[in-house]
């Protein structure tokens, strides 16, 4: 699997013939600067929950690709009354296979509200099983005993978790996670946007190996195979 990162939540990840992108927010990011969104491809666009950093190019990029957005019930119908028709609502503990493989909606402890203030549904995590491998991606959340029921069902290539702190998990609790979901090879998110989830990367990788687990911190738009 090939993976793009492209700045604090939002990556892609091309499997079985198709490029999942998860929650674009390129533009409004200082540090994705390099990133051009015009060139950012999708045929699916996984939302985790409401929050405008984690959707601000979401429809700009949908329209331009005519990719299916996949989120909660609620973040898909506020994208339909925004003209965005080409959608597909999930909710908690649900699963749906599309072309390139199975979708869950999975558990996360956040907060989740529309850019316009309306309600966003709750926050939530995939878990996407491909023949070409299956990983987990967390969104925003906290540490939770829910994460252990995914390594238990599924193994996987990778995770993508949280690690800024203040807002999710830190560091330490994603380590804790990457334990729960056993999985060695983690890709950082939700970090050094915004002044309070900077971190120190030297720290955090050092603590990942220490606890016998791989971080990789990519620059936005590097790509790394999996």
């Amino acid at each position: 699997m090939k993976v793009t990162y492209y700045g604090h939540s939002c990556f892609s990840v091309e499997v079985n013939g198709r490029t999942l992108l998860f929650d674009p927010f390129i533009t409004p990011n200082d540090l994705a600067k390099s990133v051009d969104v015009n060139k950012v491809t999708a045929d699916y666009i996984l939302i985790s929950h409401g929050h405008q950093d984690h959707l601000a190019d979401a429809a700009t990029i949908a329209g331009r690709t005519g990719a299916t957005l996949v989120s909660s019930f609620e973040v898909v119908s506020w994208f339909g009354s925004h003209g965005i028709q080409k959608g597909h609502p999930m909710n908690h503990g649900g699963g749906c296979r599309f072309d390139f493989g199975r979708v869950k909606f999975v558990s996360a402890i956040h907060s989740s509200s529309l850019p316009d203030g309306s309600y966003g549904g709750n926050p939530g995590g995939f878990v996407v099983e491909t023949s070409d491998g299956n990983f987990y991606y967390s969104g925003d959340t906290a540490l939770t005993m829910d994460m252990k029921l995914i390594g238990e069902s599924t193994r996987l290539t990778f995770a993508a978790l949280c690690i800024g702190d203040n807002f999710t998990m830190g560091v330490e609790d994603a380590i804790k996670a990457a334990e729960f979901v056993r999985c060695n090879e983690i890709l950082g998110v939700h970090y050094d946007t915004f002044p309070p989830i900077k971190i120190d990367h030297r720290e955090a990788v050092e603590k990942f190996t220490a606890a016998g687990k791989h971080l990789h911190l990519p620059q936005p738009g590097q790509s790394l195979s999996f």
